[in-house]
This record gives C-alpha cells, structure tokens and sequence, in this order.
C-alpha cells in the first residue's frame, strides 16, 4: 500500500547509527526527509546518500531533517556513515515495520528472478506531521536536489 500525500505520516521510533534512536513525534514542525534505500554499501546507496550528504548545509539551513532508512543492523550503518562521511542518521529497520508502514517493501525481479526489496522512495513529510509529497521508484541522478526544491516551496 502506497503511502498518501496529505495523509498522517505513520508514526516510528528506531535506533539510529551511533547508537542512539530516532523518533518522528520529536521532529513536529519540522520538514523531514525521509529516504528509503535498498542496502548500505551498495553503488546506487552511495550515490545517493553522497547527494543527500553533499546539499545537508542547504536543506538545515531550509529548516529540514534528513534520515535515511532501510532494513540493514546500525552496525553496517555505523561503517556506512564513518566511511562517507554522512551527516544525518540512519534508521536500523531490521525488522521491516517502517518499510511496510509507508509501503516500500515491495515484490522486485532482477534477472527473472522474484524476491521481496526496499523500492527506493523518498517521502517529505511536512511540519504538521503529514506527508508533503512522496519520489517513489527514485532515479538516484538529480534527485537530492529536486527534493530540497520541494522543501523550500513548504515554506
């Protein structure tokens, strides 16, 4: 199930690279990007955590808060952060709530072969907790900047 601009944001609360936790109901009014991305370490991962990484400055001075999320332990977010250089936390949804809350962990095929995966999707979700606007299907190339142009149109 896909998740719905304009409708409530599905609440969360997990660890974070670093050791500590990230909760949702602690960001109320701020903007916050949340990017759903496949596997730490991966070349499309990094490419797109780099772009996140290289305009940070830019989308705190806009007000907002970057996380990433995806089903990998904090320990390989620990690597992935340390080796990159990455500003902003890492959400450890091993368990795959998170995902299956905004409807990311979907059925993929590579080589005709089918299995279950995180669709690289970003969701913006606005001050008042709701969703602002969702990327799914992300082509990583541009992207970080077309969603920090939506976060400035917030306002």
């Amino acid at each position: 199930m896909a998740i719905e601009i304009g409708a409530a944001a599905p609440s969360f609360d997990l660890p974070v690279n670093g050791g500590g936790r990230f909760a949702l109901a602690e960001q109320l009014g701020k903007p916050v990007v949340l990017y759903f991305y496949p596997k730490d370490l991966t070349s499309g991962c990094i490419k797109e955590a780099e772009s996140f990484r290289d305009l940070h400055a830019e989308f705190q001075a806009a007000g907002a808060v970057v996380v990433g999320a995806s089903r990998d332990p904090v320990k390989k977010h620990d690597q992935f952060v340390s080796k990159y250089d990455l500003p902003f936390p890492l959400l450890a949804d091993e368990e795959g709530s998170l995902c299956e809350a905004y409807g990311v962990w979907v059925e993929k095929s590579m080589y005709g072969r089918s299995y279950m995966g995180i669709e690289r999707t970003t969701v913006l979700i606005g001050r008042d907790g709701r969703v602002a606007q969702v990327w799914p299907k992300v082509k990583v190339a541009g992207h970080a900047a077309a969603v920090l142009e939506a976060v400035k149109s917030l306002g």
